[in-house]
């Protein structure tokens, strides 16, 4: 049989289209955004999207009858344990989300229990806390830290993760042998399929043309390269094309610039290119969902599905072989009784 999945704060479907894509039957999505759930109706039409703001006493019931549930995956607003806020104030209530997976597990009973967040989660006060209530569940968990870019995605992505698995310690989540390291030249779309506009201009802020020099200065005049165009950057604000795109966000933020005889132009990248940055392929689908921005704060938010399948994936191993050693015995005593 197939893990059945319930997928909670699910977006777009990023976990959920990794785990379908390890052998999962996804079940159902609940988010609160229901341009998410609508994203998420589009991709999984064989499961129910559920728009609903969970809450510290919110239960499973709140969603009918679902049927055995197996794997639990949750993905809790990061935006407040995120050192990309600097000093400005944490909202708590935002960090407690992340517990509110407990009540799910309790009345579910998944075999397992997945919670991926950003990696500074496990300096919050709660962290401890969750783990805790997952033991006292009779859950043994793992905590992980994985980077998509390990796991063949164009991107570098670090995130967090709790395994939880009722029958045994969850193993270590590695990257295949052969997984190739994927750059930002694999997701651009052909020149001249997306308008570019003359970087220089009346118009263009100071910061932007002074990162745009910084790259061109340190590259071979005419090499396209990328600038980060809004948001701090700590790495001077632009990068090369032969490297993983650094870590996208729910703002549009990336500007490629290429050459026009000695003339450097600009665009942003566009949603196609930032999907495939995400290892969105294989049909998963943002049209028609919301305006750009939309689609763009969709993917800044979402769990590039390489690396739910990986995760997904050492979770089943060895329950596969255990149901594996099973048939056969089963099939070795058939045959003597025949």
């Amino acid at each position: 049989m197939k893990p059945r999945v319930l997928d909670l704060f699910a977006g777009g479907g990023g976990s959920s289209w990794g785990a379908f894509k390890a052998g999962a039957e996804i079940v159902c999505g609940v988010d609160a955004w229901d341009l998410a759930t609508k994203a998420y109706c589009k991709n999984f039409p064989g499961a129910r999207a559920e728009t609903l703001r969970l809450e510290e006493d919110t239960r499973p019931a709140v969603l009918g009858d679902l049927g055995r549930i197996d794997l639990l995956l949750a993905s809790p607003e990061c935006t407040n344990h995120t050192c990309a806020r600097g000093n400005r104030p944490k909202d708590e209530a935002s960090r407690a989300t992340a517990r509110y997976v407990i009540n799910f597990a309790q009345d579910l009973k998944p075999r397992w229990v997945v919670v991926e967040n950003v990696v500074h989660m496990r300096s919050w006060s709660g962290y401890r806390p969750l783990l805790d209530s997952l033991h006292r569940l009779g859950y043994q968990t793992r905590t992980v830290v994985l980077d998509a870019a390990d796991f063949g995605v164009p991107q570098n992505r670090r995130r967090m993760f709790i395994l939880a698995d009722r029958e045994r310690q969850p193993d270590a989540v590695l990257p295949t042998p052969w997984t190739r390291t994927r750059t930002v030249e694999e997701i651009l779309d052909p020149p001249g399929t997306w308008k570019s506009t003359p970087l220089r201009s009346e118009s263009r802020a100071q910061a932007t043309l002074e990162r745009a020099e910084r790259a061109m200065a340190a590259l071979p005049r005419g090499t396209p390269f990328l600038i980060v165009y809004y948001g701090s950057d700590s790495s001077g604000g632009w990068q090369p094309l032969n490297r993983p795109l650094r870590t996208v966000t729910t703002i549009d933020r990336f500007g490629l610039v290429t050459w026009q005889g000695r003339t450097p132009m600009l665009r942003m990248l566009q949603v196609p290119e930032l999907m495939r940055a995400m290892g969105l392929r294989g049909g998963y689908s943002l049209e028609s969902i919301g305006q750009r921005r939309d689609r763009i704060r969709l993917l800044g938010n979402g769990v590039a599905p390489p690396v739910m399948k990986a995760v997904v994936k050492s979770l089943l191993k060895e329950d596969d072989g255990v149901r594996a050693d099973t048939q056969g015995r089963q099939g070795e005593l058939l045959s003597e009784l025949a």
